[in-house]
């Protein structure tokens, strides 16, 4: 069973999606998210522990070897993701019970878990597989599952924002596309490994240059790299809770692994950041990214909206570590989209706590949140320090280790810019703060504090919200101040991560 781990932790999820429509039943549709999320993150964990000596894992689909069939890789560059995501989902199941219950119609609740479970085999085939025609099956599965999870908002602007998804990711999808196309016309396959062996004989080869730039602008615009970044404010901020906690936390995520995977491990560092010179333009929009995000952000009115926008700017820390095309640049690059994943995803989490009770994240209605809601109060400010990069967080970590790599290849201009977008995170974190702690209670909370005093004999200042919610909230938060005091575990991952692909050629 075992040798069968790298097919089944797509498959899992893939099996589970059909069981949800068909059996209508909002109880077991939630059970089998569940059980594919839990399944999944057990076959990542197994092989995770079966690479961790550096050694590459082929799973061969149908038993056609590659090239002439569809085989899955698992090696260090790989793993770090698959954990990611396959956590990510079991604590967003936990969590979208009672959050789903809120703020989807009944009856859609089936269908939205069949998109998770949808979502989820994409997004694991996507970081699975070695095949580049693959890739991009998976990416569409995990796309279009998108698009219908977000068009599931609580608000007809919901719809506005799945289309303009729809509409911004399609024409990713067709430069990636085309892009792969144009690699097969001129090498004749698709496979990953074979691709790398025969595509450094015809460097220079202007069909392969064009590949290139199809395949990285497509994916750019998955990553919402600045300035393809339009779709992702209002997709973060218009899909329910549960869908943002999770999207924020492994979609973009994801689409930065497979933007390595080819840039390392298929046309290779020397043809993408030498004769393309993608590292300088990397470097540029990192600190376009950087400044201009955590600058929107500070001007939003709509917490949702807010942390949409500093995921903007925080995608440019990663984009300026890989950048580098150093060790130390990519281990931190890995190592901030481990950690603001788990950051993002604990924000997003206590934004759905708010919506909850009271019904609104715009920030003129959290007035005096702090003293109604402590406990969730307290969840923003220690997962915010985290975006701002305080010590004894994980967002200081692996912000630490960017500002080392970015000393150490003599990146000044970028380091300042580095650090003003961090003193523009602590402005707009710090907006929060004062609005929710600072501020009087707003009418909306006032009228919360009533009703929950009337339901209860418990005083008004406590909190009654769903256990399953805030368990699952409070563990990402907790386990984003664990790596900040203790990084061993993602530092480990992000290194194994950058030397497997620095040690894959080109």
């Amino acid at each position: 069973m075992t040798a069968q781990l790298p097919a089944l932790q797509v498959i899992i999820p893939l099996l589970c999606a059909p069981f949800c429509v068909l059996l209508r039943s909002r109880t077991i549709a939630w059970l089998l998210f569940l059980a594919a999320a839990a399944g999944s993150l057990a076959c990542a964990v197994v092989l995770a522990e079966q690479v961790s000596d550096g050694e590459v894992l082929s799973y061969s689909m149908g038993g056609w070897r590659a090239p002439y069939g569809i085989e899955y890789v698992i090696s260090g560059f790989n793993t770090p993701v698959l954990l990611l995501v396959s956590t990510i989902a079991v604590i967003v199941a936990v969590y979208s019970r009672r959050s789903l219950a809120a703020e989807v119609d009944s009856k859609r609740i089936p269908l939205l878990y069949a998109c998770f479970c949808l979502n989820l085999a994409g997004l694991l085939g996507i970081v699975a597989t070695g095949d580049a025609f693959n890739a991009f099956v998976f990416l569409e599965i995990a796309s279009l599952s998108s698009y219908a999870l977000i068009a599931m908002g609580r608000r007809r602007r919901a719809l506005l924002a799945a289309f303009q998804y729809l509409v911004v990711g399609s024409i990713g999808a067709i430069f990636i596309l085309i892009g792969i196309g144009l690699a097969y016309g001129v090498t004749g396959t698709l496979n990953m490994a074979d691709l790398a062996q025969r595509l450094p004989e015809i460097y220079g080869n202007r069909a392969l240059s064009a590949s290139v730039i199809f395949v990285f602008v497509g994916l750019a615009i998955k990553m919402a790299v600045f300035p393809l970044h339009s779709w992702l404010p209002d997709a973060y901020a218009e899909a329910p809770s549960a869908v943002s906690t999770f999207l924020a936390a492994t979609s973009t995520k994801v689409a930065i692994y497979i933007f390595l995977r080819f840039a390392f491990t298929v046309f290779g560092a020397t043809l993408v950041f030498g004769t393309l010179t993608l590292d300088r333009i990397g470097l540029l929009l990192a600190c376009l990214a950087m400044v201009i995000g955590s600058g929107a952000a500070c001007f939003q009115s709509d917490l949702k909206y807010l942390l949409a926008w500093s995921s903007v700017a925080q995608i440019g820390y990663i984009v300026a570590g890989f950048s580098l095309v150093t060790a130390s640049g990519l281990e931190a690059a890995y190592l901030h989209v481990i950690n603001h994943a788990v950051i993002k995803a604990a924000l997003f989490g206590a934004a759905g706590l708010l919506l909850l009770r009271l019904g609104s994240v715009r920030l003129t209605d959290l007035a005096g949140f702090g003293r109604t809601m402590p406990w969730t109060f307290a969840a923003i400010v220690l997962a915010g320090l985290g975006l701002v990069g305080i010590p004894l967080t994980a967002g200081f970590v692996s912000k630490w280790a960017l500002a080392m790599a970015l000393i150490e290849d003599g990146q000044g201009l970028v380091l300042a810019v580095m650090l003003v977008s961090s003193l523009l995170a602590l402005v707009y974190v710090g907006r929060v703060v004062e609005i929710g702690w600072f501020r009087e209670p707003s009418p909306v909370i006032a009228a919360s504090a009533v009703t929950a005093t009337s339901a209860t004999s418990r005083s008004s200042t406590a909190e009654r919200l769903p256990r399953s919610m805030t368990v699952a909230t409070w563990t990402l938060v907790l386990l984003s101040l664990y790596f900040g005091i203790d990084a061993t575990l993602p530092a480990t991952l992000a290194e194994s991560a950058a030397t497997a692909l620095l040690g894959s050629g080109g």
